[in-house]
């Protein structure tokens, strides 16, 4: 259950970064490109185009990386073992 749930939360997660990385990457390309903006042309490009794609890719992304960190949680330390005081030589 908690690996269903961190997948899902990476794929919010991803979904959302991919979106706002793609809104990025596709502002560059119509200023690199030199897209015409003719009715809205280039921003129909960027959120139609771009942001659907960087949303997909992240999401999917995401949700394998948090997939994965839960699947492995036996491997990652999350929780600190019980605390042990410094070591002390017999004489003390």
């Amino acid at each position: 259950m908690k690996v269903a749930l961190l997948a899902m939360l990476g794929l919010f997660l991803g979904a959302l970064g991919g979106a706002a990385l793609g809104i990025g990457a596709g502002l560059a390309w119509v200023e690199i490109a030199h897209t015409t903006s003719f009715e809205g042309y280039s921003g129909m490009l960027v959120f139609f185009t771009f942001m659907p794609a960087g949303a997909a890719i992240g999401g999917i992304g995401g949700g394998m990386l948090f997939a994965l960190l839960a699947m492995r949680d036996d491997v990652i330390a999350v929780e600190p073992g019980p605390a042990t005081g410094p070591a002390r030589s017999p004489d003390q």
